[in-house]
């Protein structure tokens, strides 16, 4: 994760709860009372984020103690300590709200990551996240990704050419589409095409694409069209696959499985504060 931009988006997640003061904290606790809490496990999973609650405490007080005890990426049980925070209780309860609802989302997609690459089964196919992200947590949630085993596909329209079906009728077809690409913007960017039958398949691998993305395509459909994909372009599989399903393509021919449901819906993981008494 790129610090500065995380430093930034907790600035505005810290703003928007807490406005100008915590009405409740500041009310109850002097700026100087001192306490010690522990961020914990409620069941087990995959931890994401703990770059999360060093920056969050270190926006709202440099003078909060954190002590990370587990890494992103490692499997947390039930009842183990993540962290824990040392310093000003007003600062430590204005902060725990916005650091565990992105600690929670973050460890459900690195949870759901790894349950998916368990699911499939084959060590030959990546894993992908989408674009089917939430607004302003793209990079948090891809990230979490990548702490789950997976790997992150395109971050934006900006960084790759992918040629969807809305492209293709505008245009025309893949090859005039895939023409413009190139006449614009020439031959160092890859371009994925999205294909739904042999005959774009056949026609995407004329124009030389880097990546053949098979939509909404049956196991059967996918290792069909795949034997007109010659080796030195990938192949990926995209589109109505849901967890109870991703099993079913332990077989396919494919480079990589792009999977939306691993941020659109994912569940949090349920993580909390406990306080440890006052110092």
């Amino acid at each position: 994760m790129n610090k500065v931009t995380l430093h930034n988006m907790l600035l505005d997640f810290l703003c928007e709860d807490i406005q100008h003061c915590d009405i409740t904290s500041e009310s109850i606790f002097p700026d100087d009372e001192m306490g010690t809490a522990s961020f914990y496990m409620k069941e087990d999973g995959i931890l994401s984020g703990t770059a999360i609650i060093t920056e969050a405490y270190q926006i709202l007080n440099k003078d909060i103690e954190v002590v990370l005890l587990k890494n992103d990426g490692d499997k947390v049980e039930q009842g183990e300590e993540i962290a824990t925070v040392s310093g000003s209780i007003q600062s430590i309860l204005s902060g725990e709200r916005v650091i565990l609802n992105l600690l929670q989302r973050m460890s459900g997609i690195a949870t759901q990551t790894a349950k998916a690459i368990v699911a499939l089964n084959n060590d030959n196919i990546k894993i992908t996240d989408t674009r089917k992200t939430t607004p302003g947590l793209r990079m948090l949630e891809k990230y979490a990704v990548t702490c789950g085993g997976g790997y992150n596909h395109r971050f934006g329209l900006y960084d790759m050419v992918m040629i969807k079906d809305n492209h293709i009728s505008f245009a025309g077809s893949i090859t005039k589409a895939v023409k413009k690409v190139r006449t614009k913007l020439g031959p160092t960017v890859k371009i994925e095409v999205e294909t739904e039958s042999i005959t774009e398949v056949e026609e995407a691998v004329k124009q030389n694409v880097d990546i053949i993305m098979f939509d909404n395509c049956t196991v059967e459909e996918i290792n069909e069209m795949a034997q007109y994909v010659p080796n030195h372009i990938l192949t990926e599989a995209s589109g109505g696959i849901t967890f109870h399903t991703l099993g079913n393509y332990r077989d396919a021919n494919v480079d990589f499985i792009s999977l939306g449901f691993l941020t659109h819906s994912v569940k949090a993981l349920d993580i909390s504060l406990t306080i440890k008494g006052g110092i």
